[in-house]
């Protein structure tokens, strides 16, 4: 959430969100990328090339499910990027979504 909150015009705010959670299975297959396997400047705006590279590759390559990759503001915490096309992925459980809206105390 935070990840996409930084990218909100504070001005006009989406209104159309929502949140949706998944189960995923341990036997769901995961590669994981650590912070010294990317690009010195990974952090920086605009998003070097290479970092949409890493995410290119993890799909060309099919063989994993999930993408594993620290956060950009939390580099402690990870998000996840899953492949519908990956091995597995039927086997990820989607609910239902719900509406979500950012706390207006984000925006003053």
């Amino acid at each position: 959430m935070i990840e996409y909150f930084v990218h909100i015009d504070p001005n006009r705010p989406p209104r159309d969100l929502v949140v949706v959670s998944t189960d995923v299975p341990d036997d769901v297959s995961r590669v994981s990328v650590a912070v010294n396997r990317l690009p010195a400047n990974w952090r920086k705006t605009p998003a070097p090339a290479r970092l949409a590279a890493v995410g290119d590759d993890f799909a060309a390559a099919g063989k994993a499910t999930i993408l594993v990759v620290p956060s950009v503001l939390v580099p402690s915490e990870s998000n996840w990027l899953i492949n519908p096309r990956g091995p597995r992925f039927g086997s990820i459980r989607v609910h239902a979504s719900e509406p979500f809206h950012y706390d207006e105390r984000f925006f003053v």
